[in-house]
């Protein structure tokens, strides 16, 4: 059974506030075999306590397919793609060295790829996946993009994103600030971003008691 066509998966990184529930939840799916897929990662740990919650964003042409030798990875006729098939996969690699979003990991232990398969066994029967079921800031959120839309007024979904010369259009969408929403997200060029300059909280403390003062 396809997962309902009105639901559709959505990210905000700057909400996540590093608890792990869904990587804990990640592990309850049935077909995980109580591993989670779902990764968090650290933006710049040297720097801040930002992380980012990183599942499969389902791309409409899947990499990790496309260089399969052993044809393992399937994508769904309603875009989701799912974890190596055990019968043929053969643990060569080559899909956790192609993704470009680096989410494919090699279970050496079962000589299997496994990933996030957007919990099919639940969304293929209009059930929430169990990080969206847990996530207590909302930086995964799985429902109607009318419903997401009017709870982040200022926030916009984006699904295209750019690795040097190519253009990879994904099922999952990330949500952006909707007054600076680009056309795609070069992924490259935002590796090297310089880190935003912060006011450190003394500073802010020490200007606020100076008004203060008569």
């Amino acid at each position: 059974m396809p997962a309902p066509s009105d639901m559709e998966f959505f990210i905000d990184p700057s909400r996540c506030i590093g608890c792990e529930s869904c990587v804990q939840a990640c592990t309850e799916c049935d077909s995980h075999k109580g591993h989670s897929m779902i990764h968090l990662e650290f933006v710049d740990r040297s720097r801040t306590t930002q992380t980012v919650p990183v599942v499969c964003m389902h791309c409409d042409s899947p990499t990790c397919a496309e260089v399969c030798p052993a044809d393992a990875i399937k994508r769904t006729e309603d875009g989701v793609v799912q974890s190596a098939r055990k019968p043929r996969c053969i643990a060569c690699n080559n899909c956790v060295l192609a993704c470009p979003f680096g989410v494919p990991k090699m279970k050496v232990e079962f000589e299997l790829m496994m990933k996030c398969d957007m919990c099919y066994d639940r969304t293929s029967a209009g059930k929430r996946p169990m990080c969206a079921t847990v996530c207590p800031s909302g930086a995964l959120f799985f429902g109607k993009r009318e419903q997401i839309e009017k709870e982040r007024p200022r926030s916009a979904p984006l699904n295209r994103f750019r690795f040097g010369k190519q253009i990879i259009t994904t099922k999952v969408q990330m949500m952006t600030p909707k007054d600076n929403r680009p056309e795609q997200l070069d992924v490259i060029a935002a590796m090297f971003d310089p880190p935003v300059s912060r006011v450190p909280l003394q500073t802010i403390t020490e200007a606020i008691f100076e008004d203060a003062l008569p």
